[in-house]
């Protein structure tokens, strides 16, 4: 199975003032609605809404598209009779839908001067254990 994903709309706005002090914690919430599942050609196309919120309210970040999917028959006959049966999606479709959407997204919010939907990779700095049973020397 190929999963390509096209995006075909993007809005973005910020509702938080430039020179106002930005609020200390924002929750960012990332939403995925995939809207149908549609025989196209030798495919399906998978068309989706992905609702990106802030909170408190600084920002909302909204991107449509679809994803085309090739594939043997079998497996595209499972993806659409999963999603007449409410079933979840193939987690690789969510995942690229997801990922792709995401780094738009990122690039968007530097724009506009908001926070990147996608969490910062945090350095932990071990602490040094501490051995009050036994001093270390270096001599």
């Amino acid at each position: 199975m190929q999963v390509k994903v096209n995006l075909s709309y993007i809005s973005a706005e910020r509702f938080w003032e430039h020179e106002q002090q930005s609020p200390g914690q924002i929750h960012i919430s990332t939403n995925v609605n995939i809207i149908g599942v549609e025989s196209k050609g030798e495919g399906l196309s998978v068309p989706f809404v992905v609702t990106i919120g802030y909170s408190p309210s600084v920002a909302q970040i909204n991107i449509k598209g679809q994803a085309m999917i090739s594939g043997n028959s079998e497996e595209l006959d499972t993806i659409k009779n999963d999603y007449k049966s409410k079933k979840t999606p193939p987690p690789m479709l969510l995942q690229l839908i997801t990922s792709t959407s995401l780094i738009e997204a990122t690039v968007i919010s530097r724009t506009l001067n908001i926070p990147p939907p996608l969490p910062l990779p945090s350095v932990s700095v071990p602490q040094p254990k501490q051995d009050k049973e036994r001093p270390s020397y270096v001599g």
